[in-house]
């Protein structure tokens, strides 16, 4: 059934692939009327969300934001499909770094390093990234359930000399690679809702307690890698600028857990500033009234 689901749905997605972004970004219109003003996807989660987050602006404005938002989104859909056949002349166009030679000049050091990032502007084409560094790039991710889905995301990814990991993968392969001498950059999307009797942090995120994920902070403490966090800008439609800040350059020297508020702060920076290219279909907050005390 997975290999049927897979032939009938890959053509198609290879066709929109093929698409001038002209009409790329047409057809993500029409997919934004369907799933804002048609299904609905999520609205009440993303809704509820952004009142949460932002008790002090109106119900104008929230509607405003949620409006922007899932037109982001459904670009973000679209760019993702696009992966598939767009060349590296055009992705270096689209997606740019303002200051590359950060990266370069810790891989210059013979340094590894944990690149942490939150699902914020886009991260899709991010491992463009490999065309400027000579590090292998890890990307720790969830498996996908369908395994031919699951193999052609790797192939896109491998492209770039990008590899795939999963979170029980992570530590086995990032310390084989470190005891062969192999420097590495590996990306975390650190801003998910940890199942909170798992989480070892819980503190505040735009304003409210939540668990934290603590396991980039901890990897980089374990393996001795530098951290950094990419800030993503959205220029304009399909346009993207990334910068680069080093959080920690001997993570060992920092207090648990001080890195990873740094990042949220800095993630929180983004999002005051242009909330519409949040991810707020994520139940980020679902454990707010909850305490650690309650899963002991």
């Amino acid at each position: 059934m997975q290999f049927l689901i897979y032939i009938i749905v890959y053509p198609f997605l290879w066709l929109i692939s093929i698409l001038p972004f002209r009409l790329l970004y047409a057809f993500s219109d029409v997919l934004y009327f369907f799933i804002y003003r048609v299904f609905g996807y999520r609205k009440k989660t993303v809704v509820g969300n952004l009142n949460l987050v932002f008790p002090d602006k109106d119900e104008k404005e929230i509607k405003r934001i949620t409006k922007k938002f899932y037109h982001h989104l459904c670009d973000m859909m679209v760019e993702a499909i696009k992966s598939l056949t767009i060349s590296e002349a055009e992705m270096k166009k689209r997606f740019t770094f303002t200051n590359v030679e950060l990266m370069q000049n810790i891989e210059n050091r013979d340094r590894s390093i944990v690149l942490m990032c939150a699902h914020y502007g886009s991260w899709e084409w991010i491992f463009i990234l490999q065309t400027y560094i000579k590090s292998r790039g890890n990307a720790v991710y969830k498996r996908i359930e369908n395994k031919y889905f699951d193999r052609l995301v790797k192939r896109i990814r491998a492209k770039y000399n990008s590899h795939l990991i999963t979170t029980k993968e992570t530590i086995p392969v990032l310390t084989e690679l470190q005891k062969q001498g192999v420097t590495t950059v590996n990306g975390f999307v650190s801003d998910q809702n940890p199942r909170p009797w798992k989480a070892f942090l819980w503190t505040e995120f735009m304003g409210i307690k939540v668990p934290v994920h603590t396991g980039a902070e901890m990897l980089a403490k374990r393996l001795d890698m530098t951290v950094v966090f990419f800030k993503v800008k959205r220029l304009k439609r399909g346009y993207y600028e990334t910068s680069f800040v080093t959080l920690a350059e001997n993570p060992k020297e920092y207090a648990d857990y001080e890195i990873t508020e740094m990042f949220l702060r800095l993630v929180e920076e983004q999002i005051y500033e242009a909330p519409e290219y949040y991810l707020w279909t994520h139940k980020r907050w679902k454990y707010k009234d909850r305490s650690p005390e309650d899963y002991k």
